[in-house]
């Protein structure tokens, strides 16, 4: 090899080993948050007994749980908005918790989206009423050209994004194809899907998988990607959700798969180790809600990766994040710093005995 070959691999490999960061692209959207006092049947009534406003959505949800690590992480966040109040009232936020906004969009196009969640009080348990807005136009050419020097590309909700649900000749479906060219620009990739009721997992997430480096979804998102059934009824299957990990593994994911549910969270890397680390004990009447747990865990993890944590200490900070965010019913305000969430994994939290 030449000399100035060598030269300019060692400086390529230098600037990668640089990258320092996470961007987190896909469904901005603005929570409007109702806790009811039990979910009506059809054509019955519920009393709202609380009502909060907030930013949601995937990258929102994980960029502000890492803002308010207080780790002076560089953080990005990148996709489109209405221009409208909705949109302003997110631009807001993301300035007040020191998150860049260079990379969002503004369109006149279509509204800011927005979701409704209604939340039962007694359980905790969630339903949702979602505008796609501007998510639904949402495209390739809005988030290929992202030149920052982070060192993770976190995307979310696929299923949710129109546009990049799309089919791809060459690729499979567009999302597929943006993954691809930001891992050649030296991203390492990470993607969360959205929980529905349908035949879509496979044909949009299966052909994502071979660019994606870290997949971090739910027991029901990977029991419908890979048809291995996870939950018997209401018992979590840990054999089963290791096996999952491992096929999605064997589907093509990079670097890591980890499965997440209630009862606790496995990890599968690409050389099939596999780890199942519990969650943390949690009274039920503690739980304020459950909207962006599953961000919240996302959050902790990609950071722990990021960081190059070992994996128990990885799923430990989701499983702390998680938690932290189920005391409260929006998406991110239960959200605390890492010296607390290190606090109570070492010193005040006790994992289930499962």
């Amino acid at each position: 090899m030449q000399w100035i070959e060598l030269f300019f691999l060692l400086k390529k490999f230098t600037k990668m080993n640089r990258r320092n960061g996470i961007v987190s692209a896909g469904n901005w959207i603005v929570d409007h948050v109702k806790v009811l006092d039990g979910f009506p049947a059809e054509n019955m009534l519920a009393n709202i007994i609380d009502i909060f406003q907030s930013v949601g959505g995937g990258p929102n949800n994980v960029l502000t749980n890492l803002a308010k690590l207080n780790v002076n992480l560089p953080l990005y966040g990148a996709g489109l908005i209405g221009n409208d109040a909705d949109g302003t009232y997110i631009l807001d936020h993301l300035r007040k918790y020191g998150i860049n906004a260079d990379l969002i969009k503004q369109t006149d196009k279509l509204p800011t989206s927005f979701t409704d969640a209604m939340t039962d009080v007694d359980s905790g348990n969630r339903t949702f009423f979602h505008y796609r807005g501007a998510n639904a136009i949402l495209d390739i050419k809005h988030l290929e050209k992202i030149e920052v020097n982070a060192k993770i590309f976190h995307l979310a909700y696929l299923l949710l994004l129109d546009k990049l649900d799309e089919g791809d000749v060459e690729y499979g479906v567009k999302a597929a194809r943006l993954l691809y060219q930001l891992r050649k620009k030296g991203f390492k990739t990470s993607i969360d899907v959205v929980s529905e009721e349908g035949d879509r997992f496979k044909k949009v997430i299966t052909p994502c998988l071979p660019y994606v480096d870290y997949l971090i979804i739910n027991e029901v998102e990977a029991a419908e990607i890979t048809d291995i059934p996870i939950r018997n009824e209401k018992v979590i299957c840990k054999d089963a959700s290791m096996k999952a990990a491992q096929k999605l593994i064997q589907s093509g994911v990079q670097e890591i798969v980890i499965i997440h549910c209630p009862e606790g969270a496995c990890l599968v890397d690409k050389s099939m180790k596999t780890y199942w680390i519990p969650s943390f004990i949690l009274q039920r009447e503690e739980i304020k809600g459950a909207t962006g747990a599953g961000d919240a865990f996302c959050a902790g993890c990609l950071y722990g990766i990021h960081k190059e944590y070992a994996y128990e200490e990885i799923l430990k900070l989701g499983h702390a994040s998680a938690r932290f965010n189920l005391l409260d019913p929006t998406s991110t305000e239960g959200a605390v710093s890492l010296k607390e969430l290190n606090k109570f994994i070492e010193e005040e939290g006790v994992l289930r005995t499962n």
